[in-house]
Parts: structure tokens; C-alpha cells; sequence
């Protein structure tokens, strides 16, 4: 497979991927904090891929590498925040509130959405979105690097 195809694939496994999120936020699969940070280099990816077919340039598939790395270390934190490994951010899950009043607290909690990062909203097979996040972004990740390392 040529560079071009390579980058091509990584690319729109990207568009793909970010695509069904917003599927699911469309079917009221709200996304939570960490959802929204696996988004970004997803974007970033698509852009990198991009520039790649107007430039033809050799050092931005790495580039498109650590973009589908990061969204998937993304992924590996946020299901391991479902799952219980470890805690998520304490703006992401339930934890002790602490130096608010009633009211602010009762304010911070009208205003925001109850999307909680540490539950399951929905899996396949019995992993979540998040999980499948992760193993196809280092799937594209690795299509990064074939094209990172091919000839022109």
C-alpha cells in the first residue's frame, strides 16, 4: 500500500471514529469530560492528514502517529476510569465537595450536565466506547507509522 493510501485509511479511520461519537451524542449519548478529550486528536489527525496529501510531507505521519497514540491513551485512562482501575478527574466523577456554599454548590450543579466519566454508558462485547476508542486509534496509529516509515 502506497503512503498516500496509508494516510488516506489513518485519515478517515479518524473521520470514522469521531463520526460515531457524534452519532451517539445524537442518539443522547451525552459524552462526558474524557469522551471530549479523545475527540481532539482525532481532529487533529484528520487535519494532519490533510496537509499530508496537499504537502507530501515525511514528518507528519509521525505526527499523525502521536495524535492516534494520544486519543488512545486517552481511551486506555477513561476506560480504566469505567472500570474502576483508577479515579478520573474530580470534575468528572463523584468525589467530596469541598469550600462551597450551598448555593454555589447548588449552582454549579444546575448549570452542569450529569455526564459521569467513571459509568458504562454503552459497550460491545463487553467493552466501552472508550475501549473501543482505544484499541482502533493504536490500530490507526500503527497505519500511521507504515506510512511514517514508507517510501514515497
Amino acid at each position: 500500500m502506497t503512503r498516500r493510501n496509508l494516510v488516506l485509511l489513518a485519515g478517515l479511520g479518524s473521520i470514522l471514529l469521531l463520526g460515531g461519537a457524534f452519532v451517539f451524542q445524537a442518539l443522547g449519548y451525552s459524552p462526558c469530560k474524557l469522551c471530549l478529550w479523545q475527540r481532539w486528536p482525532h481532529g487533529a489527525a484528520i487535519v494532519i492528514a490533510g496537509l499530508i496529501l496537499f504537502t507530501g510531507s515525511r514528518f507528519l505521519p509521525w505526527l499523525g502517529a502521536i495524535a492516534a497514540a494520544t486519543t488512545g491513551a486517552i481511551g486506555v485512562y477513561h476506560a480504566g476510569v469505567e472500570v474502576k482501575w483508577w479515579e478520573g478527574p474530580t470534575t468528572c466523577t463523584s468525589g467530596p465537595v469541598g469550600g462551597m456554599s450551598a448555593d454555589d454548590l447548588l449552582n454549579q450543579i444546575m448549570a452542569a450536565p450529569l455526564i459521569r466519566c467513571d459509568e458504562i454508558a454503552w459497550s460491545l462485547l463487553g467493552v466501552s466506547m472508550a475501549g473501543w476508542n482505544a484499541i482502533l486509534s493504536f490500530a490507526l496509529a500503527a497505519i500511521w507509522i507504515a506510512a511514517a516509515t514508507r517510501r514515497a
